[in-house]
């Protein structure tokens, strides 16, 4: 292509994004210049290309993924975020207090709120992860909650129901003579620990032991072998984009938003830096566009998605990711 070529595509791709109608010769004579023949003897080389698509139901051209993905390679220019949208981001960057876990969950919110996009986060915690607590909290006579929390800030809590015959507070002292023993514990030995250190103290205390056991050792097995934290923020976005319009579509998509085995072929990012799935590309859907990055916060490491139509604003998303990488960066530090 030489630059009026290529002009021309960046054009074409960026108010498709903007208007979401096909670019047809009018609008693009007046910007370039040139007389309508021209313009439509230019946009036929870069259909030839494999760059533009035609709608069936006009005569102007979309950009097709091939032409997204030279757009995203040769053309995209970065976008500075506005001064509301950075706010955002470093008034969450500045809270010290917050958990890892809470802070992944709240720079989702914000992705998702700033790019009008789907943001997914799939955390792995790191292997040197020490126990810190457990907690119980009861609910009601039969029901509880085991909340487990390590020395890196990660929590995690998972709800219970009891029989009847279970004393609550036998479960509450199980879990301070836990934290007595076990504090300290790397996560990997804990449910060994669990097993051979403190099942055999409260064999001789409770007499419901083995469903007391099976609380702790159920609350703990989550934590450690299902260790894929997995966050969806902003599913109701999808329905805000125009090629989702159709309630079968939409239905689909939200539908493998919430499948967690969906949503796990996304996958941790094959490198460190910022990646862009077009279409086909992805794994997980070939309708979308799945834009991701790793992150490394505080003893949890894995990967933040952004998802959405191929006619994603790539260039403010990629802005967005940059920032956030930025301050993962210098958090690590």
């Amino acid at each position: 292509m030489d630059e009026r070529q290529k002009s021309l595509l960046k054009e074409i791709v960026e108010c498709y994004i903007k208007e979401v109608k096909p670019i047809g010769s009018k609008h693009l004579c007046d910007k370039f210049h040139c007389s309508s023949a021209t313009i439509r003897n230019e946009m036929a080389f870069l259909e030839k290309l494999g760059y533009l698509e035609k709608n069936h139901i006009s005569s102007g051209r979309i950009p097709s993924e091939a032409g997204y993905r030279y757009y995203v390679e040769h053309l995209m220019e970065p976008k500075e975020l506005n001064g509301e949208d950075m706010l955002k981001l470093q008034t969450l960057f500045s809270n010290k207090n917050l958990t890892v876990s809470d802070a992944i969950e709240k720079c989702l919110e914000i992705i998702s709120d700033i790019t009008n996009y789907t943001s997914i986060s799939l955390g792995e915690y790191s292997k040197d992860n020490v126990l810190r607590q457990i907690n119980i909290i009861p609910l009601d006579e039969e029901k509880l909650v085991a909340l487990v929390c390590t020395d890196k800030g990660i929590v995690k809590n998972k709800q219970f129901s009891i029989s009847t015959d279970i004393n609550m507070m036998e479960v509450v002292k199980i879990s301070e003579i836990i934290n007595k023993m076990l504090v300290g514990t790397p996560l990997s030995l804990v449910s060994e620990r669990l097993e051979y250190d403190i099942k055999p103290i409260i064999s001789k205390q409770v007499e419901q032991y083995e469903a007391v056991y099976g609380i702790f050792y159920d609350a703990f097995h989550d934590f450690i072998n299902k260790n894929e934290n997995i966050h969806v923020v902003g599913k109701s976005k999808m329905l805000n984009q125009p090629e989702y319009s159709d309630t079968t579509e939409i239905k689909r998509l939200i539908s493998k938003l919430e499948d967690e085995s969906e949503v796990r072929k996304i996958e941790k990012n094959d490198s460190s830096d910022i990646s862009i799935y077009i279409g086909s590309e992805s794994n997980f859907d070939d309708n979308v566009t799945v834009v991701k990055t790793n992150y490394s916060l505080g003893g949890e490491e894995g990967t933040i998605a952004i998802i959405g139509p191929k006619r994603m604003e790539y260039d403010r998303v990629v802005a967005v990711l940059n920032i956030l990488n930025k301050w993962l960066e210098e958090a690590g530090d």
